[in-house]
């Protein structure tokens, strides 16, 4: 089978630009707009709860210097407390509710977009970093959702209401704190960069690590009989240790900017505490308003945390909307029909499809040798052809363009005469059903399986399409029957029950073209008899295309394609091949006659 190769890593993509990141963010809130804006009235409301407080301490303190009652402040002071601290609680659950929200919808609408990928966008791309992005990477949304977003709006507002109350107490130390603080906040513009940088880097290595286990897993029973696992653990270790160095490069730097939040303030107090006191003796101002300033002081600390939070939030989540938006920019594939054919195809013949390649040149990619060089053969509906040829002939291609996995450089794949480019992407595989060379089995019952490409299918169809496989017999042993689950790919199922099970979720489908790619290369005799059976029996209905190596299958085609350095040389009967083409002769004589004596032992009764 020919494959592409996976790409080289190139030089990381250019940042995207801030308004940009705010544009995809924006469209990933929009629909959530109410919920935020409720959430946002809340917080600050309970924001503005505490912001009258230090001025009900102000009028506190003066009453008790007059010797005036204070037990109704005190009820006022303990409600303004309540009243925060239960809109803060409301409001939280409900940004953190459509923060939730946020993330499921870029989860469905990022899975979406993934599964409609050309598989030219998959070769290119890591399985486990592609996860990555669906997982870890919109789990970062919900940060810069509530906090980048409403924790700048309610910060900034509830430090503009802050600032105007102490000015109105005193400008002067105003103007001490403001000096103070704008100093020490001047080194965020350095810090939260730093921060971005870090985040994505780490975000990175857990797609690596995801990367690493995908391959892990996916191999683990030739990783045991290897003896690799020190190696594989190895490799995972040292993504871990990236995302490791990574996550504590952005808490150091995030640590760094929200420390230097409590010093601004804390430098503040002091110059405050000394210029205040100054003032009080000289009696430019009171006690009771030194004391409503410092409070204001203190009260400082949560809006400018919000906004350092809301910048540090905003440099995490735009390294997670950069990796998010660089997937979604990956190329799809679409449903809809050539405008010149969408008229034409809204009624499909129940005939065996036709199948043809006219001149048809191909490469996986523009780096990569071509892999076809001007295929051309024809395939009249119904009967059986079969593709043989050395390794890396281009066999398995010829499947991958009529499914248009990939589109040809040049010429024409046609289905029933038409360009599959100008047929329906949905319809044209509704008419195909295929079994992959290494006949995938999906995690789930047996019966899952079964129903994957025809859900409608019924009881009976099932149990019809179970004989005809031969996996009757295994359904009957299984302890559950049909609601066996088969483990993570068939782990559960034998090499040649995977491939029935492949064969029987096709046949299923009651497809007009049936390609077979080596379906029957595990199967023992007995069972490969049986299949070559239910396959010559599907041909009779369907057009079958088959890639096969043993001469007990090709023998069975009506005709025979052979394939070399991604040019048809030959077509013809296998006794019209043998005689003819030296390069068939040769194959018959080694590689298919191999299966010389089972083909014997298959016609034995």
């Amino acid at each position: 089978m020919t494959t592409a190769a996976t790409a080289p890593e190139g030089p990381p993509p250019p940042k995207p630009p801030v308004r940009s990141t705010w544009r995809v963010l924006y469209g990933h809130i929009r629909p959530h707009r109410p919920a935020i804006a409720l959430g946002g009235l809340l917080t600050l409301l309970g924001a503005a709860t505490g912001l009258a407080q230090p001025m009900a301490a102000k009028v506190l303190v003066e009453r008790l210097g007059e010797g005036d009652p204070i037990t109704m402040l005190l009820v006022l002071l303990t409600v303004l407390v309540l009243a925060g601290t239960a809109a803060d609680a409301l409001g939280a659950y409900v940004l953190e509710r459509t923060a939730e929200s946020v993330v499921l919808a870029a989860r469905r609408r990022l899975v979406t977009r993934l599964l409609r990928l050309r598989m030219a966008a998959v070769d290119r791309s890591s399985p486990g970093d592609l996860m990555s992005r669906v997982t870890a990477d919109t789990t970062l949304l919900r940060a810069i959702t509530t906090q980048s977003l409403v924790s700048a709006g309610t910060g900034s507002l509830t430090l503009i209401g802050t600032i105007t109350l102490m000015a109105l107490l005193d400008p002067v130390l105003l103007g001490v704190t403001l000096s103070v603080i704008v100093l020490i906040g001047s080194s965020q513009a350095l810090v939260l960069p730093r921060i971005e940088k870090a985040t994505k880097r780490a975000q990175e290595a857990v797609g690596e690590i995801s990367t690493a286990l995908e391959r892990t897993f996916g191999a683990f029973r030739t990783i045991k009989a290897s003896g690799a696992e020190p190696r594989e653990a190895a490799a995972v270790e040292a993504a871990a240790q990236e995302a490791w160095r990574g996550g504590i490069r952005a808490a150091k730097w995030q640590s760094v900017a929200m420390s230097s939040v409590g010093l601004a303030v804390q430098l503040a107090f002091l110059a405050v505490l000394g210029v205040g006191g100054a003032r009080v003796a000289s009696g430019t101002t009171g006690i009771a308003t030194l004391i409503a300033f410092l409070l204001y002081l203190f009260y400082l600390i949560e809006p400018i945390s919000r906004l350092v939070n809301a910048a540090a939030s905003y440099q995490v989540g735009a390294a997670a909307i950069a990796r998010m938006t660089e997937a979604e920019e990956l190329e799809t594939e679409t449903s809809q029909a050539a405008p010149a054919a969408a008229g034409e195809r809204a009624a499909v013949p129940a005939k065996p499809a036709s199948v043809a390649f006219e001149q048809v040149t191909f490469r996986y990619r523009p780096d990569l040798p071509p892999v076809h060089h001007g295929v051309d053969f024809a395939v009249p509906g119904g009967g059986m052809t079969a593709f043989v040829g050395p390794s890396g002939a281009g066999k398995t291609t010829v499947f991958g363009l009529l499914e248009r996995f990939y589109d040809a450089d040049g010429g024409r794949v046609l289905v029933d005469g038409t360009d599959v480019q100008d047929w329906p992407l949905d319809l044209l595989r509704s008419q195909i059903g295929y079994v992959e060379q290494d006949a995938p089995v999906l995690a789930g019952t047996l019966r899952e399986n079964l129903l994957f490409a025809a859900p409608g299918a019924t009881d009976d169809e099932v149990a019809g399409v179970l004989t005809r496989t031969r996996l009757d017999g295994l359904v009957a042993r299984l302890p559950e029957g049909l609601d066996t689950p088969v483990g993570h790919r068939g782990s559960k199922l034998s090499g040649g029950e995977r491939q029935r099970v492949a064969i029987a979720r096709a046949l299923l489908r009651e497809p007009r073209l049936l390609l077979l790619d080596e379906a029957t290369s595990q199967l023992d005799a007995v069972n490969e008899l049986a299949l070559r059976e239910t396959v010559a029996e599907a041909a009779r209905t369907t057009t079958v295309l088959v890639v096969a190596h043993r001469l007990s299958t090709v023998t069975l085609a009506d005709r025979i394609v052979v394939m070399e350095a991604g040019r048809v040389r030959a077509v013809g009967t296998h006794a019209q091949l043998v005689a003819d083409d030296p390069l068939y002769g040769e194959l018959a004589a080694t590689q298919f006659l191999a299966t010389a004596p089972d083909e014997a032992a298959d016609r034995t009764p």
